[in-house]
């Protein structure tokens, strides 16, 4: 059976050696080697937060590690900023709601990246704002927020910045030290190059004295218990072992390849990416678009829905549509992770087929040519289609199927 390309931004295809790692036999998680490989990966985990700072492991999804940051930084009545933009930053007003806390909005629009200067008023109109919760990279929308300028807001104001980088982390620059961001969030099905279920939070100097007087419900998301567990090498719950051992493997590869030039890999598919739909005629989404994934407006006259259908049905290549009130509206080729440059390229030969085969005129091999134009500068990547060099990501050079 042909293997699905996926170009969804989450779960994201897993590299062999991840593959393989979750193949083995499982370990007993309260054991001496257990907490040496746990220490491990927790340490690397360090490096893709680029902190110093712990980093705190949930068996879970990144939904789960937002709530954590919510229930463990607040109590109910409190106040807190939460910057909108798309369907997972209103899952931070969510979350705040459901544990009584009174939210101030920043509004942004669909599409749009926050102002910084709103994020500044929100704060002088909210001086008693406990926390602001903002996104990275909003998944919804392809948009990437400025979180280094929100950074310099909140480092001089009492509220403490918390950052979704679920789809952001390791697509784009995320420095939590040099930034100032006091907790970053994460899951491991996109960039970490993992299958759905572990989720991390990193965790500085200024949250704690939030985490000790909050007095919400907490009990699995109690980070107390997470920290003190953490200073034997250890989880107070059962941990996801098979996917820590995978975790383990990715992270190798991860560090091999090093950070900055993961992100940069990202970018240079996204730029690619981006090229092509221009060269399809295709208008973006996102006015500030990200690395890892961009967001297309369906054209008019294509039915969006049929469109991401036709693609898996007739190519086997997966794309994610629009969520939420962008259903039919948009649809968005995510390039992070183990994505690779020849993914890219099959993915736009999907589109411009399924284009065509719904009414819309393309000019066949226009994307593909575009996209091996960008690919071709720093990569080695001519427009004949020859491969360039491995990465330390790709055992083979970008054979697309694994």
């Amino acid at each position: 059976m042909k293997d699905d390309i996926l170009l969804t931004p989450g779960p994201t295809p897993l590299p062999p050696q991840v593959r393989e790692a979750l193949g083995q036999p499982i370990m007993h998680h309260r054991t001496k080697p257990f907490r040496a490989l746990f220490q491990k990966t927790l340490q690397g985990m360090r490096t893709a937060f680029q902190t110093a700072q712990p980093v705190f492991c949930l068996t879970g999804s990144g939904t789960g590690a937002m709530e954590t940051a919510v229930v463990n930084l607040l109590s109910p009545g409190d106040e807190a900023v939460v910057v909108l933009g798309g369907k997972f930053a209103e899952r931070w007003q969510e979350l705040c709601q459901a544990y009584g806390v009174t939210v101030a909005t920043v509004p942004v629009a669909y599409g749009d990246a926050v102002d910084p200067r709103q994020v500044a008023q929100a704060l002088k109109s909210h001086p008693k704002a406990k926390a602001v919760f903002t996104t990275l990279l909003e998944t919804s929308t392809g948009v990437v927020n400025d979180i280094q300028a929100i950074a310099a807001l909140t480092r001089n104001s009492p509220a403490v910045l918390v950052v979704d980088a679920i789809s952001g982390l390791l697509s784009e620059p995320c420095q939590t030290d040099a930034w100032g961001v006091d907790m970053v969030v994460t899951g491991s099905q996109k960039g970490l190059m993992l299958p759905p279920g572990l989720a991390f939070l990193s965790a500085g100097p200024r949250v704690w004295p939030l985490i000790e007087a909050s007095k919400s419900p907490r009990y699995y998301y109690d980070l107390r218990l997470y920290k003190k567990a953490l200073a034997d090498d250890d989880t107070p719950f059962t941990a996801g072992v098979s996917l820590v051992m995978a975790l383990d493997a990715a992270l190798q590869l991860i560090l091999k390849e090093g950070v900055p030039q993961m992100i940069q890999r990202c970018e240079r598919m996204a730029k690619a990416t981006r090229a092509a739909m221009q060269a399809l005629g295709l208008e973006l989404f996102a006015k500030r678009p990200g690395n890892g994934v961009t967001a297309v407006k369906v054209p008019d006259g294509v039915d969006g829905k049929k469109l991401t259908a036709l693609m898996y049905e007739r190519s086997r290549v997966m794309i994610a549509g629009g969520q939420g009130q962008m259903a039919g509206k948009i649809f968005r080729f995510a390039h992070m992770g183990f994505i690779s440059p020849q993914d890219i390229l099959v993915g736009l030969d999907a589109l411009e087929q399924a284009l065509a085969e719904l009414g819309r005129p393309v000019q066949a091999g226009a994307a593909r040519k575009a996209a091996e134009a960008v690919l071709a500068r720093g990569s080695g990547l001519g427009a004949g289609g020859n491969c360039p060099a491995p990465t330390a990501l790709s055992p083979e050079p970008f054979s697309g199927r694994r």
